[in-house]
């Protein structure tokens, strides 16, 4: 028995899907153990499509040597199985592994190489069946390539714009298995006339087995984070919040003004010194467990706070674990911030803090001179924007952020670690910028020191600024 061409289509369309699906699914299951950059992204992409050559070569070099109706069933029972054997894999080694780009490429292979070869497999072994003739290649390759693009098409959208935002990562990943080994099933009967050994049946539940039994590192998982809510074993009501690998907030839940984070102290400094009195307007880019727009609702009775929060389920999981009250003085907007700024009113903030993060980084169109302007444009003639950032070494990105800052304020300055910043790890980093002069900022030696801004230019050096067509900010900060 062999397929008929519409068959044939659909069975390219199912595996070529599935590739793109794992691809997608892969930057999941790995953010909790290497973060979401641009690098992680890279990495996945790349080890998928040499998956994908490397099986289209295999393939086609088994259906030359053995008849393609026999190897089709097996081939994507293979590739089922080894997706399922994907989530023990990256369990087992995810917390032994680095961030930097060899350490994510070396885990992608070992999650995810496999099961991409085995089932690019199938599109040129469909391919060998098909061919009757020579008059018929052209049609017969080009279709086959076009059904296959088109479920890589398919296979994207539906797992980045509906999986991932219904489902957790791992469900869906066994799902993908099983519907694999039950397509492999059924062809190697139909299309071999043979029944499965009894052996391997047994390694098929044997391996359906461990990937459900390994549990998932989320406590949540939303469509932007894998997302961890973790007591203080030495404050009763201290709860940190991890998202993916970082330790992204903590707060008290009975006392908003505690601030555990080195930056949130140094936010309150700048705060307190450069707005010293009565109620202020807030805009907080970044809300993950809103620790300073609770502190600013406690300290300024009267002030406003709007946060703007890309990720909704972060802020139920405030609401519901982390003490959020939301007000008519507490409000969140939910969306992209640089899109969220083009609605928000000239001159209608005090303070902007900026806190938002991708993984390990702020996300890069939140960092050019562009919205930089869209910020000045938001501030009050005296406001003042305070910016956290991570990077360490010879702080690369954090020197072209601050140039990028001065081609719009008139005043910048930075505060570093009182101990200067290191050379082999990555330390948080405050910006502030203002029209208005800046006072001497007293901060705690414990938790900084502010650079004045002669120093601060004298740090900055020649470094670029950051524009919208030009912000490698993954590349120029400090990899950790």
């Amino acid at each position: 028995m062999t397929l008929s061409p519409r068959s044939a289509k659909l069975l390219v369309f199912a595996t070529s899907g599935a590739v793109l699906v794992l691809e997608i699914l892969a930057g999941r299951l790995l953010a909790p153990y290497v973060g979401v950059s641009l690098e992680t992204f890279t990495g996945i992409i790349g080890t998928l499509l040499a998956g994908i050559a490397l099986g289209s070569s295999l393939g086609g070099r088994l259906a030359d040597r053995y008849d393609p109706r026999r190897l089709l069933g097996p081939a994507i029972i293979a590739g089922g199985v080894l997706s399922w054997l994907s989530l023990p894999v990256i369990t087992l080694i995810g917390p032994s592994v680095t961030s930097d780009p060899i350490s994510i490429v070396v885990i992608t292979a070992f999650g995810f190489l496999a099961p991409a070869t085995m089932l690019s497999t199938v599109s040129p072994m469909v391919a060998k069946l098909e061919l009757s003739n020579l008059d018929d290649t052209g049609s017969v390759v080009g279709d086959l390539s076009a059904a296959g693009t088109t479920g890589a098409l398919v296979g994207t959208f539906f797992t980045g714009f509906v999986l991932v935002a219904s489902f957790p990562s791992r469900p869906v990943i066994i799902g993908l298995g099983a519907i694999l080994v039950l397509i492999g099933l059924f062809l190697w009967f139909r299309l071999a006339g043979e029944k499965p050994h009894v052996l391997a049946l047994v390694f098929l539940l044997g391996a359906g087995g461990l990937a459900t039994s390994m549990a998932s590192p989320c406590e949540y998982e939303t469509a932007y984070a894998c997302v961890r809510i973790v007591p203080d074993p030495e404050r009763a009501d201290g709860r940190s919040l991890y998202l993916d690998d970082l330790r992204h907030s903590y707060v008290d839940l009975s006392d908003p003004t505690f601030l555990e984070f080195r930056y949130f102290r140094l936010f309150a400094d700048v705060v307190d010194q450069v707005q010293p009195a009565g109620a202020i307007d807030v805009l907080d880019i970044g809300g993950a467990g809103f620790a300073f727009p609770r502190y600013i609702a406690a300290t300024r009775p009267g002030s406003t706070n709007l946060v703007l929060e890309i990720d909704g389920e972060i802020v139920e999981i405030a609401e519901d674990r982390l003490g959020l009250e939301l007000s008519d003085s507490l409000q969140v907007k939910i969306g992209d911030a640089r899109l969220a700024l083009d609605d928000l009113p000239t001159d209608s903030y005090d303070v902007v803090i900026g806190d938002a993060f991708g993984g390990r980084s702020v996300p890069w169109h939140l960092t050019t001179t562009e919205v930089v302007s869209e910020i000045d444009r938001l501030l009050t003639p005296t406001g003042v924007y305070v910016m956290n950032l991570i990077d360490g070494d010879q702080s690369r990105y954090a020197k072209a952020q601050l140039a990028t800052l001065k081609a719009t304020f008139e005043h910048v300055a930075v505060i570093l670690p009182s101990d200067g910043v290191p050379q082999d790890r990555a330390v948080n980093q405050v910006l502030v910028a203002s029209h208005a002069p800046l006072p001497h900022i007293v901060v705690d030696p414990k938790d900084g020191v502010l650079l004045s801004e002669d120093d601060t230019a004298e740090f900055v050096g020649n470094a670029r600024v950051l524009r919208d067509d030009f912000a490698p900010v993954d590349q120029l900060a400090f990899s950790f």
